[in-house]
């Protein structure tokens, strides 16, 4: 289990509550209407200021500001390996430093979601002790499969020594337990740490360099008028500020446009990863066991796979999941649902016949690598992890790249800090140092050697023509090939229009092996407070109905995991309108990122809102 909070700061506490789906409507005959009888739907002060709206008006805006050496957004591994690294070094140099690292979770791990399969190198250069400090790497990798799935069968593969996909001296773990331990590691070393507190704004000097974050105001009415426990967030200003918010940040966002940081990469490219938890029977259950397929039940041109990882806890787990990329094209997938339909292969469906579910979640993931890095240095701020992208997608890995790069930020940010002669142009730090040294590492090299193998299955023949590619290319030349292939360009312009595609019959869930979207919901322990405005805004209230729903028949209500959007009919009879179920979002991000109309902006709802993940 995970430590339940032992750190510093008491979370706000939301109220569990997820509203149920109604039943959908068939958007054949629902009758558009327009934009100008559209309803409401936003009513968050990011779309509607504040300063505009008389219900605010004596409303005290003063926040209170505190004052740190280093600030770091975002608990994950990333994050929290800057953190360590920072009082490691400040202990080794006899300094004093004082870091603050806030976490949109109610606790530490509680937003973590990954497979996982951790390759240690990253973890035996931070605590080359972390055996004896008890890091919960219970599961030493025995057996490596991989293959093919038709709709009946199962083709091996050979895993050849070498390629991205081998786990040979890797450990399967629930990451959120490992980075739960991450987090009292840092806390012992004497990072401050605040769960229960999201980031949600970011703040700048007058010359334009980053001046820390502003968590989120809490207290605000459904409509979007203050309650009468109003209260303003909290400022956090550094001399640097490390962004570790993970795939696809809100604050992210605001500093590439702000700093032009992509200005010389390809657009990022996404994948949704969704995942369960089994309890399984133990005559079946083969400890230290990875399985990956790809294949059914997606076609070849739908990027994708799954796993399947017997973890050794003391009871027989595995943890499955599925991976479906999100450049996919038809605007009827259900990635939800294909995970539902693979786990009935006759070669998975054995493994979980007679045990029981008891985890559910999902999260998108960066897919883009190496073309897709964007500038990772500005003055006042780095960016670390997958907040960049530094994922190994055919390794299906990134908690050893994130954690590296949050060390080599934190000895790179540590060095202009104790810098006595250091004069800089900016109030901000402009820790430029760091990305020269990411490029020197085993962390760029890595990323370089594997950064064609995802946009090789562009090609006509798919997934297949990827893996052709890297039982060639990548075999002989190791990366080393004297050509970088492109991504197709942004998720969310690859969809087709509904009228071009066929829609997908999906199985009716068994209630066995396969489940109903609510259901599995509820087993992310998702809560936020009912009575807040929906933290997933919309730019324009009109575009739903008018576009997504009259293009590509709502994919909205496909492609969400946790069913936040549905279509339901206008009171009138007449037309329909788009729902935001907003206290079911597991915080996966994917709604931003596929959006055909780019009509949705995630932002951060009140602290301690979203999933309680354990272990996952």
């Amino acid at each position: 289990m995970i430590s339940v909070c032992r750190y510093t700061v008491q979370a706000h506490h939301c109220l569990p509550y997820l509203k149920p789906l109604k039943k959908s409507v068939p958007t054949f005959c629902i009758k558009r209407w327009s934009s100008a009888t559209v309803p409401q739907i936003t009513t968050h002060y990011t779309i509607h200021p504040r300063d505009k709206d008389n219900r605010w008006e004596g409303v005290s805006m003063e926040r209170f500001a505190e004052e740190a050496d280093v600030v770091v957004v975002g608990g994950g591994p990333a994050g929290l390996s800057a953190a360590i690294r920072l009082k490691q070094l400040a202990a080794e140099s006899g300094k004093e430093l004082r870091v603050c690292l806030v976490e949109k979770a109610s606790q530490i791990g509680a937003h973590t979601l990954s497979g996982a399969c951790l390759e240690p190198r990253a973890l035996d250069e931070l605590f080359p002790d972390w055996k004896e400090r008890g890091a919960p790497l219970h599961t030493k990798v025995n057996g490596d499969k991989f293959g093919i799935l038709t709709e009946k069968y199962r083709i091996p593969v050979p895993i050849l020594p070498g390629l991205p996909m081998n786990n040979h001296g890797n450990y399967i773990v629930r990451l959120g337990h490992f980075v739960s331990w991450l987090g009292e590691q840092a806390e012992a070393l004497g990072v401050e740490i605040y769960p229960g507190y999201a980031a949600a704004e970011v703040l700048f000097h007058e010359d334009g360099s980053v001046k820390g974050i502003a968590t989120n105001d809490v207290g605000i009415h459904k409509d979007g008028s203050p309650k009468p426990t109003f209260e303003r967030g909290l400022e956090l200003h550094a001399k640097v500020t490390i962004f570790g918010e993970g795939c696809h940040g809100h604050l992210a966002k605001q500093l590439y446009k702000a700093f032009n940081l992509r200005e010389n990469c390809e657009p990022q490219t996404y994948a949704i990863g969704l995942k369960e938890l089994w309890l399984i029977d133990e005559k079946k259950w083969q400890p230290g066991l990875v399985e990956h397929t790809v294949g059914w039940p997606l076609d070849r041109h739908t990027y994708g796979g799954s796993f399947l990882y017997h973890l050794n806890e003391g009871e027989p787990l595995v943890a499955v999941g599925f991976v479906v990329g999100l450049d996919y094209q038809n605007p009827y997938v259900n990635p939800f649902r294909e995970f539902q339909r693979w786990k009935h292969h006759p070669s998975v469906s054995p493994t979980l016949e007679g045990g029981s579910r008891i985890a559910y979640g999902a999260r998108a993931l960066n897919e883009g690598g190496f073309q897709s890095l964007p500038k990772l240095t500005f003055p006042g701020g780095v960016l670390v992890g997958c907040s960049p992208g530094l994922l190994n997608v055919p390794k299906i890995k990134g908690t050893h790249t994130a954690m590296k790069s949050g060390m080599l930020a934190a000895e790179s940010i540590f060095k202009q800090l104790t810098d006595e002669n250091l004069q800089s142009s900016t109030q901000g730090l402009n820790i430029t140092e760091y990305e020269e040294n990411i490029k020197k590492s085993w962390v760029w090299k890595e990323l370089y050697s594997v950064r064609n193998i995802r946009p090789s299955c562009h090609g006509p023949l798919g997934l297949y023509g990827g893996m052709l590619y890297t039982g060639i290319f990548y075999w002989i030349l190791r990366g080393m090939e004297p050509w970088t292939l492109n991504h197709k360009g942004l998720d969310s312009n690859q969809l087709k229009p509904a009228k071009d595609c066929t829609p997908i019959e999906y199985p009716k869930a068994d209630g066995k092996i396969s489940f109903d979207l609510l259901s599995s919901v509820a087993l992310s322990g998702t809560n936020h407070e009912h009575d807040q405005p929906a933290h997933l805004t919309l730019r324009d209230d009109s575009i739903p109905v008018n576009r997504n729903l009259a293009i590509y028949d709502g994919p909205e209500q496909r492609f969400c995991p946790a069913g936040v959007y549905e279509y339901v009919p206008l009171e009138s009879g007449e037309g329909s309108r788009l729902q935001i179920n907003a206290q079911n979002c597991v915080h996966c991000k994917t709604c931003d990122i596929k959006d055909p109309s780019q009509n949705i902006n995630w932002v951060v709802p009140e602290g301690g809102g979203g999933p309680a993940y354990n272990g996952m």
